[in-house]
């Protein structure tokens, strides 16, 4: 069942210190915070990476965690998982946006004063577009310290969430990208981020767009349908939350109910 896999590091910490590293989703969040204001249960833990022995930064769940602080839970249910563990791989998303023509994409990031506009590809670009026509063109940040590249980011990414339709893919060639999508305008390109650059962007708050930073857990906590009045407890003490988390999962383990599933999958119900 568990053989060879790791036992998920599932905690229950002060909202205060977990730092999300992107902005959230607010057509995505507003929904959760109906849903979780009125539910009996917890099921996906935010994942969580050390930041230092008191601090974490979120790697996934921004929508989940800005949840529990607009309802003003003081703490919040995590799975703790450390960048150097090996079982956290960073990549990114790539956006195709569509229902918009390129054209009036690129004339409304024209306007947008934080950026420059550059044709051709540039090693240094906060990002790059290739329009269905074959057209490319980077990105380029006012400055080029985080927090301007970041927030030049959040405003390239502003223009078409209010514009288009958005949607996320890990394929890496444009070709069947457009196959996928006929009726795709353009694509945006990130770079790749590393674990520091994560860190730094929720220390200095320095957020990336909601939907670019891809984190693989391998080993991710599911459905664990744990009570979230036990969470949202002011009754209980930290520790004594913490005992009843693992005296939960050992009963659980215990009963054989969790099942590791060591292959990827594609899930079609989503």
């Amino acid at each position: 069942m568990l053989q060879n896999a790791p036992i998920p590091d599932l905690r229950i910490v002060p909202v205060t210190a977990v730092h999300p590293h992107e902005d959230h989703d607010t057509q995505r969040s507003q929904p959760l915070i109906e849903r979780i204001r009125d539910a009996e249960w917890f099921t996906n833990p935010p994942i969580v990476s050390p930041m230092d022995d008191k601090h974490y930064v979120l790697l996934d769940g921004a929508n989940r965690y800005h949840t529990f602080c607009h309802l003003g839970f003081q703490h919040i249910l995590v799975q703790v998982a450390p960048y150097d563990s090996g079982f956290v791989e960073l990549g990114v998303w790539q956006h195709v946006i569509s229902r918009w023509t390129a054209q009036a994409f690129l004339d409304m990031l024209k306007q947008v004063t934080p950026i420059q506009l550059k044709q051709g590809w540039a090693s240094h670009a906060a990002a790059q577009i290739l329009t269905r026509e074959g057209d490319v063109y980077a990105v380029m940040a006012a400055s080029a310290t985080l927090e301007q590249r970041n927030m030049a980011l959040r405003d390239v990414v502003r223009v078409y969430q209010k514009n288009a339709a958005l949607h996320r893919t890990v394929m890496p060639d444009p070709l069947r990208i457009w196959q996928y999508y006929p009726d795709a305008a353009a694509i945006v390109l990130f770079p790749d981020y590393h674990p520091e650059d994560i860190i730094e962007a929720a220390r200095h708050k320095a957020f990336l767009p909601p939907g670019v930073s891809r984190h693989i857990i391998q080993g991710r906590a599911l459905r664990l349908n744990y009570p979230i009045a036990e969470i949202k407890s002011t009754d209980k003490s930290l520790p004594v939350k913490n005992a009843e988390l693992q005296e939960w999962l050992r009963h659980r383990l215990a009963n054989r109910s969790v099942r590791y599933y060591a292959e990827s999958t594609y899930q079609f119900d989503e």
